[in-house]
């Protein structure tokens, strides 16, 4: 437990500080190495970084982002939202229930809460004002909805939590559907009453031929999904593959269908996209080098034996768990998040008997939270920019969807068969 609290402290001093994660993550880990295990032959060390991110399951990263961002740029993720909005937009709050449902929409072909949280802002917030929600409102549901985006498929939290662990990526993507609609479902709830409270108009019902125009506009842009999550499902692509394939779909849409990816436009978004990548690769190499000291200095047994000298249960584990994550949340990147926690408090969860797939959604939850929590929850700068609105607005209408989070947490930690029964349908 020493290395543990040096580990904590050292990293919580660096980031209070102001480095960069690369850093929090890495300083803590040289001064381990230097102190406690000295005698380890350097080379070790660059083994360990080098081939901890030398696994094929990490080449969906690269893919999906690029992916993500070719669809963002483009027509595909805006047409799929669209589609969204004219299904359901008619109903009393219809534009709240559409920032939902297109949150997820985008979500499913991105996997990035930030970018959903830009590109719904702009095309949303000033519908939602429109229609009767509350400038508070409107704000705390288009950061809050984005979360779905971590929960939805395809998920880099997801890939990362599977590469960590040895769990099923594809497992993981068929329970986080369960767990991004059930955070949906909590969200619309919210919607349904604030819309009674404020006398939020109703929104032009559309016919059906309406409604199968809107289809035929987004045909293209359904086959992403179809391609990502229907290959991985049918066992005909793995994870890997779907994202290697959703980057030529996207190319050959925006590109010849839409025509809209330009190649300027395409040298500018796989620019953005390698430097997405290259800074989350940095921070997977660091953390693989943590967890191997983490596993050597056998902190998971140190921390089963503390906790059955405590007589703790699963019950009482999962919630100190949550609260380690919504903490960390709070003030650190979901990727770092991953990286510090799930290493130590992995291996004690499955001695306990908590199933990986399950205990990986109470993980990527509790990471979501942590995007719209203050003080640096990450969704919250990028409304305020996007918007233009100050940070401490959208924090005032946060609050009723931070609760709601944590409603639909509870239910997720203490009910397994929502993050189970999917996987163990579509997978026997």
């Amino acid at each position: 437990m020493i290395l543990l609290a040096i580990i904590v402290a050292v990293a919580v001093l660096l980031l209070v500080s102001g480095f960069e994660m690369f850093l929090v993550l890495g300083v803590p880990t040289l001064m381990i190495k230097q102190f406690f295990y000295g005698s380890l032959p350097d080379p070790v060390i660059v083994q360990k970084v080098v081939g901890g991110i030398n696994h094929s399951t990490l080449l969906a990263i690269p893919f999906f982002i690029l992916a993500a961002e070719l669809m963002g740029d483009g027509q595909i993720a805006r047409r799929l939202t669209g589609l969204v909005m004219s299904l359901v937009g008619h109903r009393k709050g219809g534009i709240g229930y559409s920032v939902i449902g297109g949150s997820m929409a985008f979500g499913s072909v991105s996997g990035s809460a930030p970018a959903t949280v830009a590109a719904m802002g702009r095309m949303v917030f000033p519908q939602m004002r429109g229609a009767g929600f509350s400038e508070k409102f409107s704000l705390g549901l288009i950061a809050s909805s984005a979360e779905t985006a971590l929960l939805i498929p395809p998920s880099i939290t997801f890939i990362i939590y599977g590469w960590m662990t040895g769990a099923s990526v594809a497992r993981l993507f068929v329970a986080g559907i369960a767990a991004g609609i059930v955070l949906g479902l909590v969200f619309a709830v919210l919607v349904a009453v604030e819309a009674r409270r404020s006398g939020v108009e109703t929104g032009p019902r559309k016919n059906w031929r309406e409604k199968f125009a809107a289809i035929r506009h987004a045909g293209w842009a359904l086959g992403m999904p179809f391609i990502i999550l229907g290959g991985i499902y049918t066992g005909y692509l793995t994870p890997t593959e779907a994202a290697a394939a959703s980057v030529v779909y996207a190319v050959f849409v925006e590109a010849l269908v839409f025509r809209t990816l330009t190649l300027r436009r395409l040298i500018a978004v796989t620019e953005r996209a390698a430097i997405s990548t290259a800074t989350i690769f940095v921070l997977l190499a660091l953390g693989g080098l943590l967890s191997y000291f983490i596993t050597l200095a056998q902190v998971p047994n140190q921390i089963l034996a503390f906790l059955s000298a405590a007589d703790a249960g699963p019950v009482m584990f999962l919630l100190v768990v949550n609260v380690a994550f919504l903490i960390a949340g709070m003030f650190i990147d979901p990727n770092s998040a991953l990286l510090i926690l799930v290493p130590p408090l992995f291996p004690v969860a499955t001695a306990m008997g908590i199933d990986p797939i399950h205990f990986g959604m109470i993980v990527t939850l509790n990471i979501s939270v942590g995007m719209i929590t203050p003080p640096f929850g990450l969704d919250l700068f990028v409304a305020s920019s996007t918007l233009g609105k100050p940070v401490m607005t959208i924090i005032a209408g946060i609050w009723p969807f931070v609760i709601a989070n944590l409603i639909a947490l509870m239910a997720i930690t203490y009910i397994p068969p929502i993050s189970t029964f999917l996987p163990t349908l579509v997978f026997g």
